[in-house]
Formats: structure tokens, C-alpha cells, sequence
């Protein structure tokens, strides 16, 4: 929890309900439940920002699994090839705070945050989180090979994002392309932006 937020629910009045918040839904690791939530989920969003604040977020997804419990203190994900801009990465050399949410929009329809501070192991210094080699051997035939390096994230804060609002998807099973380098199948210039920077000369 931040000050500022604590500033916020005096000027408001809201002291009680957060403290009831913080103290029967907030803990600093993952408990059973949430370890098994995070494995079945197919992706999660991601927020970081630079060492000067500069936020940015974005969205990760594999197959269910594809994010690791270390601990229940840690868990990891897979950065896959990408188109080279390495922003996330590059925030976390510069300032480790991450959250990470994760939703279920179809079965429970709830989520869950986990705020810590994360660390980038590039595939050769796996065997530091990952002791065993035949762990280490099924992660990467899991991501068939396609993984670069990783992400380790010590968990500071995890508690539940209430269902309130979440829409019920459909999920359609087997319509995803992983892994693609198809320019159009990854969505290529939808925004348009190459011509719209052309007309804005």
C-alpha cells in the first residue's frame, strides 16, 4: 500500500473498509489457491515503469501454465521473441516494481494482483532459480524451445480483483497461432500507423 492512498481514504472516509480489505484479503506470498489460479491461467496483464515513472503495460499469454510458481514467494514467465523494443525488460533494469494481474473472464470471473519486484535470468542462469535439470528440460520443451530468458517476481502484495464488472468471455480454444512470426496473423500495422505518421508530415 502506498501513503498516497492512505491520504486519500482519510480525505474520504474510507479508513475501515480499506483496513478490512487489507487485512482479510491481502497477504505477501501465494497461497495455495492463488498458486493454483495462476496455473490455469492463458495470460495476464503487465504494468512497470522507468526509473523516472514512465509507466507502461502490456500483456502476456501462453498456454495455461505457461507461468511458473517457483515458491510461494516467486513466480516466473517466459519472454518469447518480440519485436525487439524490450520496454517491459528495459523498466525492469531500471526500476524492479512490477504488477501483475491476472483474470479469469471464463469460468469464476475474478482476479488476482500480484505486486513485487522483479528480475530478468536470461536462459543460461535458469539453473539458479531452477536447480533440477529435468525441470529446467520440461519448462523449455513446454515453450518449445521458444523462450529467450525470463522474468522472476518476488511477491510483495497478492490479493483478489472482485468480479464486479468483469465481463463472461467465451474462450476459443485452439484459434491461437503461438508463436507466430506471420506479419498479418500477429496483427501488423492494424493501427495504421505508418500511414497516419506519413500524414501527419
Amino acid at each position: 500500500m502506498s501513503q498516497g492512498e492512505r491520504n486519500l481514504q482519510e480525505m474520504h472516509g474510507t479508513e475501515r473498509r480499506a483496513d478490512a480489505f487489507y487485512n482479510n484479503q491481502m497477504i505477501d506470498y501465494l497461497n495455495t489457491e492463488m498458486q493454483e489460479f495462476v496455473k490455469a491461467q492463458q495470460f495476464l496483464f503487465m504494468a512497470t515503469s522507468d526509473a523516472g515513472g514512465n509507466c507502461d503495460s502490456t500483456f502476456k499469454a501462453g498456454e495455461p501454465g505457461f507461468v511458473y510458481i517457483i515458491d510461494d514467494k516467486r513466480l516466473m514467465y517466459p519472454e518469447y521473441r518480440g519485436n525487439g523494443v524490450m520496454a517491459s525488460l528495459g523498466n525492469i533494469t531500471e526500476n524492479p516494481h512490477i504488477g501483475l494481474l491476472f483474470i479469469d473472464f471464463f469460468e469464476d470471473r475474478i482476479g488476482l494482483h500480484v505486486n513485487g519486484a522483479a528480475e530478468i535470468i536470461e536462459n543460461d542462469e535458469l539453473h539458479t532459480i531452477i536447480p533440477d535439470e529435468d525441470t529446467r528440460t520440461t519448462l523449455f520443451e513446454q515453450h518449445e524451445n521458444r523462450t529467450e530468458r525470463w522474468v522472476v517476481t518476488t511477491v510483495h502484495e497478492a490479493y483478489i480483483h472482485c468480479s464486479k464488472h468483469i465481463p463472461k468471455l467465451v474462450d476459443t480454444k485452439n484459434l491461437t497461432d503461438w508463436g507466430t512470426d506471420d506479419t498479418k496473423k500477429k496483427g501488423g500495422d492494424y493501427f495504421k500507423v505508418k500511414q497516419s505518421k506519413k500524414e501527419r508530415k
